[in-house]
């Protein structure tokens, strides 16, 4: 299966109208950032269904597709762990099965092997850092820091939904790019 702009574009509205539909909420809450919002994303209740699966894992390896080629897609858990497997799914069904990915803990396990970085990684490898939202761009950034600090390079930057809230500039004061599927004027803010 290949992907073409067509199918892409239907792709990005039917991943569009799930999320609004099923993790969406005009509300107000308080962000894993401490800032207060009117408004929450909580894309578990799309990514944990198989049609959200599905559609975010095409749309993000097509993004990866796109640019230049990393070794493993990887992002700090809990949040990236499902879009993490749902560009894998979609690499091997896409016959790019050579794709790792990993996550990245809080902090090391205190047992074990006491990892912090788990899965397909190795030092040298060439990233991409994966989120499902981003707001001002922590938690990526830390997990960026614990990816380099094992010997990683990080090429690239992606997220499904940019909140607007400061990831693109934080990101950019690192030197990188935020990639995003959707950005806030993709939802229904006004």
């Amino acid at each position: 299966m290949s992907f073409t702009p067509e199918s892409l574009e239907a792709d990005r509205r039917a991943l569009l109208a799930l999320i609004l539909e099923v993790s969406f909420r005009r509300e107000r809450v308080t962000l894993a950032s401490g800032r207060e919002s009117d408004f929450y994303l909580d894309l578990r209740q799309t990514l944990m269904r198989p049609r959200g699966i599905a559609l975010a894992g095409r749309l993000v390896l097509a993004q990866l597709l796109r640019g230049p080629g990393v070794d493993a897609v990887g992002g700090m858990a809990v949040g990236a762990v499902p879009l993490i497997s749902a560009v894998l799914g979609a690499a091997a069904a896409h016959e790019k099965s050579d794709l790792l990915g990993f996550f990245v803990r809080k902090e090391a396990k205190k047992h074990g092997l006491g990892r912090r970085i788990e899965g397909g990684f190795r030092a040298g490898q060439s990233v991409a850092m994966l989120e499902d939202t981003t707001t001002t761009g922590g938690s990526t950034l830390d997990a960026i820091d614990a990816v380099a600090g094992e010997g990683g390079k990080v090429a690239r930057v992606i997220c499904l939904v940019d909140r607007g809230e400061g990831a693109v500039d934080a990101m950019a004061a690192r030197g990188f790019h935020l990639e995003s599927i959707f950005a806030r004027e993709d939802l229904p803010l006004e």
